[in-house]
């Protein structure tokens, strides 16, 4: 699969804005990488944790009626790993050291994720296709096909009658 790199230079430009950044990965919703900027950290495994850990999330939210979730951070003993969701299919997962500034690292990262939003929507919106022109005037309907209208007359009378 090839990354965009848009995409790549959103994750590094996010790199260099937070510079206690251990690793990044963009990942589907169901944990398969889309792309990474991740040195010393298994971006496969990440994404499929991450992929998880959301799915749980989402559960929580729904389950206290919190609409849906935009974000979820993990604080551990080493640093955080928070996920943004980035729209419906897709999450970016961060792991920061523990001297990072989660206020900053949130700014940062919801900027990313917005920016990753547009890229990828960019990347699938249908292409525009030149205007085909038409007759003037009512368009004729097309004849629809069925089995039976395909069968000659008298094989359709044989059995109706039969």
């Amino acid at each position: 699969m090839t990354v965009d790199p848009a995409v790549l230079d959103e994750l590094a430009r996010l790199r260099s804005r937070v510079p206690e950044l251990a690793g990044s990965v963009l990942a589907t919703a169901d944990g398969l990488v889309v792309a990474h900027d991740s040195h010393g950290i298994e971006p496969d495994t990440l994404a499929a944790l991450a992929a998880a850990h959301l799915a749980l999330a989402r559960r929580f939210a729904h389950a206290v009626n919190h609409g849906d979730l935009r974000e979820s951070v993990v604080e551990c003993d080493g640093g955080y790993i928070t996920s943004y969701t980035a729209g419906p299919n897709a999450l970016l997962t961060v792991v920061t050291s523990g001297d990072a500034n989660l206020a900053m690292v949130h700014l940062e990262a919801r900027r990313c994720v917005r920016r990753l939003i547009r890229i990828m929507a960019l990347e699938t919106a249908p292409p525009l296709r030149p205007e085909i022109p038409t007759q003037a005037g009512p368009s004729t309907p097309l004849a629809r096909r069925t089995p039976m209208a395909t069968l000659p007359n008298v094989v359709r009378r044989r059995q109706a009658a039969g």
